[in-house]
């Protein structure tokens, strides 16, 4: 058998489809849980029940996570071959485990198959569904490529991630538009998640300045963008504390105030200790991601299951 280089300057065997385990590697499994968690989110704060809506329920999951989620993780990859090459060559594509235009190939197949999933599942679902795979495209391939700044980028996967995940969530079991409540903690919550994105960009750092990609952490440096996940994260919640004691929720907006305190405790702890930070900054970003957004993603439940409440009291 021939040998070829790969992008990532080793020696594989030409191969002419994917192995199995390294296509599913490619959709990573472990990126899927935030839109998923997200979904059920917004399925909690419709209020409705979940008797008998089973199936509406799995499909919903479905399309959040192992189709729109990893579908943006394949063209992300497909389009960052070559900074993976510096950063990560032993992912799928780099190391030549999927070759040729394979990882574009099932990109593609994963955005059909999650518009026929999604019409199935009603109007606002594939309005959603069709917003979020133009966000995926949109963010890794040219000619608008999001990515290349962190600020847009990074709004644009907060919103697919979060808030309209959540938003489809709530449109599959009211099975149309979910209301102003549900749609504004969504919002708020997207706002959030892009501290989250700024902080994952952290392990990039390096190919993303060989390779002129414009994350917060090459445009502010370290300890600007920490700096600015921190705000980004706090500020939505803060927000939605009000919201939930203008609507009457006091005990959903007290828990989530007790959630962004410790939120707060990890921030000083990880990233606001500057000398720390600037030795650190892969590490310290990893660990706040272990405990800080644990406790954010708390929060979007809390908000949901009190927004849910005020939903079920307005359908009986």
């Amino acid at each position: 058998m021939s040998s070829t280089p790969t992008l990532s300057g080793k020696f594989d065997v030409i191969r002419r489809f994917p192995e199995l385990w390294s296509v599913l590697e490619l959709l990573k499994p472990v990126t899927w849980f935030p839109p998923m968690w997200a979904f059920f989110c917004g399925v909690v704060s419709s209020g409705v029940e979940f008797s008998g809506n089973g199936m509406l329920i799995l499909f919903g999951i479905l399309l959040a996570g192992p189709l729109v989620c990893a579908m943006s993780q394949a063209i992300n990859d497909w389009y960052d071959r070559h900074v993976d090459a510096i950063n990560e060559p032993d992912r799928p594509i780099p190391s030549g485990r999927i070759p040729g235009r394979w990882g574009l190939y099932i990109a593609l197949i994963w955005t059909l198959i999650s518009l026929v999933v999604a019409s199935f599942l009603g109007t606002w679902v594939l309005a959603a569904a069709v917003l979020g795979l133009f966000l995926a495209w949109a963010y890794s391939a040219p000619p608008l490529r999001f990515k290349q700044n962190g600020w847009i980028g990074n709004a644009a996967v907060g919103f697919s991630y979060e808030g309209l995940a959540w938003f489809t969530g709530a449109a599959v079991m009211i099975g149309g538009f979910p209301g102003w409540e549900i749609t504004l903690l969504a919002i708020l919550y997207s706002l959030g998640a892009h501290g989250i994105m700024t902080l994952n960009d952290f392990k990039s750092i390096g190919g993303d300045h060989q390779m002129g990609v414009r994350s917060l952490p090459v445009i502010l440096g370290v300890e600007g963008a920490a700096r600015v996940a921190c705000l980004a994260m706090a500020i939505p919640q803060l927000v939605v504390i009000a919201l939930l004691f203008f609507w009457g929720l006091n005990n959903s907006a007290l828990l989530v105030g007790g959630v962004l305190i410790a939120q707060l405790f990890f921030m000083r702890k990880y990233l606001m200790d500057r000398t720390q930070l600037m030795q650190e900054p892969v590490r310290k970003a990893a660990l706040y991601n272990l405990t800080g957004v644990t406790l954010y993603i708390t929060g979007m439940m809390i908000s949901a299951v009190g927004v849910g409440s005020i939903m079920t009291m307005g359908q009986a």
